[in-house]
């Protein structure tokens, strides 16, 4: 009996984790899903987008020096500092310029087909870098989740009709976010969730912040005073704040299913352009938003298959 026992008491102690994780990935994703509504208001509202993708950062990266001096946190070792560039390069420039500049000229439903993209890709990463390695069925989810939530967004603006300059930015976007996102959630298992990002920021900041003089030189941000609240919330949330819960999510993995959680976003996205930006929420929109969280609940479920434990 007692072997028995101490068996079924197994089995508490691997789900914890795995759901702590998801909780937290989706309070990542749901402080994320505002930025694509925010970066198109600000963008929209005569903000260049330049200042809009360099500013934020490093506003972020204020509050990331801050937080890191208060604290008293140890210093980056060794390749920790170039895998650090890899992430700061992913999602502190990559992810918030390329979508700002698409955004100049995109709407942000159609901008949700990036996040709709995302979470494949993160988990392509993610597989490459760790040892994760999720059963087919996965896989298969995943690949239909991403399509359903691609065909969603795509059903509420241009679209995949056809390739413009804005849509090869967002392809763009994906590939430097997923890059960013996997990387970090693998130093956050070293650094820490919040540590992970600041570093980033405060690595990326020189660089960020010449950008942001440069946009400045050509002529000073324009906007009333929801431009300048939605450029705070880049700043504050997108770039600083969300990331806390996103990485720890990450970090507690397992990181290919977490990063499912993410094929929500594009349907919070759509339901904020609709309430921000005023564009258009259907019936189409409702059914297809239940077909990507369907989906991505599957996805999640679907347990990854473990390296072979040693014979110790």
């Amino acid at each position: 009996m007692k072997p028995h026992n101490s068996a079924t008491l197994r089995v508490p102690t691997v789900l914890p984790p795995s759901r702590e994780g998801l909780w937290w990935g989706l309070l990542g994703v749901t402080a994320f899903s505002f930025t694509l509504p925010f970066t198109r208001l600000a963008v929209a509202g005569g903000m260049a987008p330049l200042f809009v993708g360099s500013g934020r950062a490093v506003v972020a990266a204020l509050l990331a020096a801050a937080a890191l001096a208060l604290t008293r946190q140890r210093l980056p070792r060794g390749t920790q500092w170039a895998r650090l560039a890899l992430v700061g390069g992913g999602v502190v420039a990559g992810f918030p310029l390329l979508t700002s500049f698409a955004l100049a000229t995109a709407p942000a439903s159609h901008g949700a087909v990036v996040t709709a993209l995302l979470p494949a890709a993160t988990a392509v990463m993610a597989v490459l870098r760790t040892h994760e390695r999720p059963p087919r069925r996965f896989w298969v989810m995943a690949a239909v989740g991403a399509a359903a939530a691609v065909g969603f967004a795509a059903l509420q603006g241009a679209g995949l009709a056809g390739l413009h300059p804005s849509d090869l930015l967002l392809f763009a976007a994906v590939i430097a976010g997923a890059v960013g996102y996997a990387e970090g959630g693998i130093l956050t298992r070293e650094l820490g969730a919040w540590q992970t990002i600041s570093w980033a920021l405060v690595l990326a900041s020189p660089v960020m912040a010449g950008l942001t003089l440069f946009s400045l030189a050509g002529r000073a941000p324009a906007g009333g005073p929801g431009e300048w609240a939605a450029f705070a919330y880049l700043g504050v949330v997108s770039m600083f704040l969300g990331f806390f819960a996103w990485y720890r999510g990450l970090g507690i993995g397992p990181m290919a299913q977490v990063s499912q959680v993410q094929l929500a976003q594009p349907v919070l996205t759509i339901c904020w352009a609709a309430l921000l930006l005023h564009e258009q929420l259907t019936w189409a929109t409702v059914l297809g938003g239940l077909a990507v969280i369907l989906c991505a609940g599957v996805a999640v479920r679907t347990r990854g298959r473990k390296a072979p434990p040693s014979s110790a």
